[in-house]
């Protein structure tokens, strides 16, 4: 099985760009007498791989263990994989391809903003086919909302959420000059409209901004953002972006001195950004001691939640890997992390509204089973619901800072943030 290794394959010419685990390819409907067929389309490749990788894997640690034990109704759980690299249009290409050609039941475990509110208005136009998006890994709101809310379910809490957290906290220990390092896109777009309005509230305005390109590798510079905002003399900074380019920022932000708390939101993928950081500095706490992570889901440390002990056990009994044929970069994978965590609650979840299907399974009856998901508890402290004006399953945000090399939990914002 998959150890503690670093991975690295170089492709081979010929292969197929998507994976299945667990079966081949399903005719019809994406489902028979033997198993459902879902469709991933997801980054496992490029500077946000890691945030595919994990999510793929926490997901799949529960699809092996549900099909080690006879699956959903006598039916295994098989996941067709396809490579989008965090961009638009691969991931546009992988969901005509999943929808029209390998006619997957559902769309499950997409990564990112940009990839999935192209994908939306697919979804959209191809309506007839009853086509769903599952609990997609963004916070962001089109597939909250109309006119392609009706097309998705979400589990984790939102962005809006997660900013209006860090910045009514910041507010309340006195830090109100709060200023934005954010993704030129749908996904930073959607964050900093979160923290302005979360400051409006407050009668407050966004202190300074920043952007940066898509797909920004961690060598890169981040010295102009952080000037521009070391500048408006903030006194935090809630930051968009996946883990290369925030820990850059982070990087350079206390190289040139601008020593003030730095956010991110549970997009970042906490474990990379974390290690980017760390990694062969003489004094790592020195880039990591103000950082404050929001996250969607409890820490995988706690091993007093019970499913938090099953993830922890799944994770360890299965090790699954990630798609040979997709990962074609280093990567060293992590035994936890809060995205495999995600996609572990994810893949629990999926499984619940899959055995609530009447015989036979279709797409038509999928709202119908998803709808009668009440109170339903996925062993996290927090229940689940869904129904017709309620499309998103958690709604609870937690709070993580860095302590002996790893994120745990804040408990004391005033002790620690306070001006």
């Amino acid at each position: 099985m998959f150890t503690r290794r670093s991975i690295m394959t170089t492709g081979l010419a010929g292969l197929a760009a998507g994976r299945v685990f667990g079966a081949s390819s399903a005719p019809g409907a994406g489902v028979t007498d033997t198993e459902f067929v879902l469709g991933m389309s997801a980054a496992f490749s490029g500077p946000s791989r890691g945030l595919g990788i994990e999510l793929y894997r926490g997901a799949t640690a529960y699809f092996e263990h549900v099909n080690g034990r006879e699956g959903v109704g006598g039916r295994r759980v098989a996941l067709k994989t396809y490579d989008d690299g965090y961009q638009p249009d691969p991931s546009v290409k992988n969901t005509m391809t999943l929808m029209l050609e390998d006619e997957v039941f559902l769309l499950f475990g997409y990564v990112g903003t940009p990839t999935v509110t192209r994908v939306l208005p697919m979804l959209k136009k191809f309506q007839d086919r009853g086509m769903y998006l599952f609990f997609p890994f963004t916070g962001a709101q089109p597939q909250r909302q109309p006119p392609y809310g009706d097309f998705a379910f979400n589990l984790r809490a939102s962005y809006a959420q997660e900013t209006a957290g860090l910045v009514d906290n910041f507010v309340r220990v006195g830090r109100r000059r709060i200023a934005v390092f954010y993704q030129a896109d749908a996904y930073g777009r959607s964050g900093w409209a979160g923290v302005r309005a979360a400051l409006g509230r407050h009668g407050e305005r966004i202190a300074g901004e920043a952007s940066y390109r898509r797909g920004t590798q961690f060598t890169a510079s981040m010295r102009p953002q952080v000037e521009i905002l070391k500048a408006a003399e903030p006194d935090a900074v809630v930051c968009i972006g996946a883990y290369a380019a925030c820990a850059g920022f982070a990087r350079d932000a206390v190289d040139l001195g601008l020593r003030v708390p730095i956010a991110n939101l549970s997009f970042v993928g906490s474990e990379n950004l974390l290690k980017l950081l760390a990694e062969g500095r003489d004094d790592p706490r020195a880039y990591t001691d103000r950082l404050v992570n929001s996250q969607v889901v409890p820490s995988y440390e706690d091993t007093s939640i019970p499913a938090v002990r099953e993830y922890r056990e799944f994770m360890e009994r299965y090790d699954p890997e990630p798609p040979a044929d997709l990962v074609q970069e280093a990567y060293t994978p992590f035994p936890h992390s809060f995205v495999s965590l995600e996609g572990f609650l994810n893949a629990k979840l999926l499984v619940e509204v899959l055995s609530r299907l009447e015989e036979p399974p279709t797409r038509v009856d999928l709202e119908r089973a998803v709808f009668s998901v009440k109170d339903f508890d996925l062993g996290i402290g927090e229940r689940v619901s869904f129904g017709p004006e309620r499309r998103q399953g958690l709604q609870q945000v937690y709070y993580t800072v860095v302590d002996e090399g790893r994120f745990v939990t804040l408990d004391d914002w005033q002790k620690r943030f306070a001006i």
